[in-house]
């Protein structure tokens, strides 16, 4: 697969602290021109996008109207090294996160790390979740993924089976797995991280009872029966588009959970997701990041 390589510089005014806050709003804006991983720079940003997915006018159109007062961003693009192109990141690993477990469901901490470092010690038990990442999305390091965890660890998982929704790394549905899930599905146009999520979930004993597809979301078509929770940690646009189909999996009584866009894009998704039978139970907020917990209309609980 043939990815371009596509050079972010931001110009903000001098002894300006907005760049970590301009940062994000370009990765979310990249993302919806196809852009799916990104490495921070001194000047911005580097992003990579498959070649076939790549929407160059659409993004240079997202960038003419950043939504930063007085920000600028320009890009330049180029092909690729047809190698893994976080191979540097990938070595340095991340830092352990550790989340809370609520004590209804069983309390402790739940803690991610790479391979590269041991999980911290902590006097309680602990849900054990190694992360081997090919790409530096996904490790539980961005706010998105942690309220994702966080929000599952919330629900009662026992016996339930899962859809994820753009997999990346498989964190999400390898979390849910050890915490009582009975089954996961995840799907990702990505076919890097289709096998980086297989190898994710052998490397934490769940390898058995995940499924990881490589496609977009009309693969579901060709999956059978329907699931009890499905989790979207994607784009806005791509959640607007997918939502239709998504919907139909879901269980009634099943949960959705969606991240990957900002607090003002809620009453959006909540809009969209009301047209598919859910209804949102919760959201939640971490920065300017957000989160939307929905049910489908039905009877049994989660």
């Amino acid at each position: 697969m043939k990815y371009y390589q596509v050079t972010f510089t931001i110009s903000l005014p001098a002894g300006s602290l907005l760049l970590g806050d301009a940062r994000d709003v370009l990765a979310a804006l990249a993302g919806e021109a196809g852009l799916e991983s990104f490495e921070e720079t001194a000047q911005g940003l580097t992003g990579y996008v498959q070649q076939t997915l790549f929407d160059q006018p659409l993004l240079a159109s997202l960038l003419d109207e950043f939504p930063l007062p007085d920000c600028t961003v320009n890009f330049s693009v180029s092909e690729a090294e047809d190698r893994d192109w976080n191979e540097a990141w990938e070595q340095a690993g991340f830092e352990p996160i550790c989340l809370d477990v609520p004590a209804e469901k069983g309390g402790g901490t739940l803690v991610v790390h790479d391979s590269h470092h041991a999980a911290p010690d902590v006097n309680q038990p602990v849900t054990d979740i190694v992360i081997d990442a090919r790409l530096a999305f996904g490790t539980g390091t961005h706010e998105t993924t942690r309220m994702m965890v966080a929000s599952l660890a919330a629900l009662d998982l026992g016996g339930k089976r899962i859809l994820d929704c753009g997999t990346g790394t498989g964190i999400l549905a390898i979390a849910a797995l050890k915490l009582g899930a009975r089954e996961a599905v995840g799907y990702d146009i990505d076919e890097w991280s289709t096998e980086n999520a297989r190898h994710n979930a052998a490397l934490n004993g769940v390898g058995d009872r995940f499924t990881p597809l490589l496609g977009d979301v009309s693969i579901l078509k060709e999956v059978e029966g329907q699931f009890d929770i499905v989790v979207a940690n994607i784009n806005r646009n791509i959640l607007l588009a997918d939502l239709p189909q998504i919907a139909t999996k879901l269980n009634a009584g099943g949960r959705l959970l969606m991240s990957g866009f900002y607090a003002s894009d809620i009453p959006l998704l909540a809009e969209k997701a009301g047209e598919q039978g859910l209804s949102v139970e919760a959201t939640s907020q971490d920065g300017d990041w957000a989160l939307v917990r929905a049910e489908k209309f039905g009877s049994s609980k989660l």
